[in-house]
């Protein structure tokens, strides 16, 4: 449970605007769809991914680095990791598992399946979306995990995207779509309030020394 009072208490180092722009983009943040990141190398794009999960309201990006341990490139996230959760996984079996767990189907994002259309993807089941390498793909463990497959349409001789484009076309298109559903989609009172108090943790400069004041009343 939250400490609304801590809650109060750091929101009150805040400017008003401050306060409301986080309400206003925590309405429209969502757990419905996560994505997921596996082994990429250039890992520019995995903080591309994570930018354009920010931008279009996914809350979690769950990133699986067991053969390139790297961080993330903050110049390409733009601060997005400030605002949403990261979970790092060291490989894709407790990934995979973990996403089960918490309810998504998994789908792979693949131009090489007899994939579902991303206009004909249903946005109305709790989905966890994988992004592979750039140049083999997501691994066998997932294509063989996986509950669907998606893809992007194209007409060019190209036969596939960057994955940080492909994310951010998926990404836009059906989170577009599940806020013009009867859907559910939308964070709960609990997760709403866990946010507002880790983005206020995150822009306040000295949170040690104002958190140790408060814990020392």
């Amino acid at each position: 449970m939250i400490d609304l009072n801590y809650l109060e208490y750091l929101e009150g180092f805040l400017t008003d605007n401050r306060k409301e722009r986080f309400k206003t983009v925590l309405a429209n943040r969502t757990n419905h769809f996560t994505i997921a990141v596996e082994d990429v190398f250039q890992f520019h794009n995995t903080s591309a991914v994570m930018r354009s999960c920010e931008v279009f309201g996914i809350q979690e990006i769950n990133i699986v680095e067991q053969r390139f341990g790297k961080n993330i490139d903050k110049e390409i996230a733009m601060g997005a990791q400030k605002w949403v959760d990261i979970n790092k996984f060291e490989n894709i079996t407790n990934c995979i598992q973990t996403l089960k767990n918490k309810g998504y189907q998994i789908i792979a994002t693949t131009p090489h399946n007899d994939s579902c259309l991303l206009h004909e993807f249903d946005v109305t089941k709790k989905s966890a979306l994988f992004f592979g390498t750039e140049k083999e793909g997501l691994s066998e463990e997932v294509m063989s995990q996986a509950d669907g497959y998606l893809k992007i349409p194209m007409v060019g001789f190209t036969e596939s995207l960057n994955i940080s484009v492909s994310a951010a076309i998926i990404i836009q298109d059906i989170t577009t779509r599940l806020r013009q559903s009867n859907v559910n989609w939308q964070l709960t009172e609990e997760e709403l309030l866990e946010k507002r108090l880790l983005w206020a943790k995150n822009t306040i400069k000295d949170i040690k020394r104002i958190e140790a004041r408060y814990y020392s009343k």
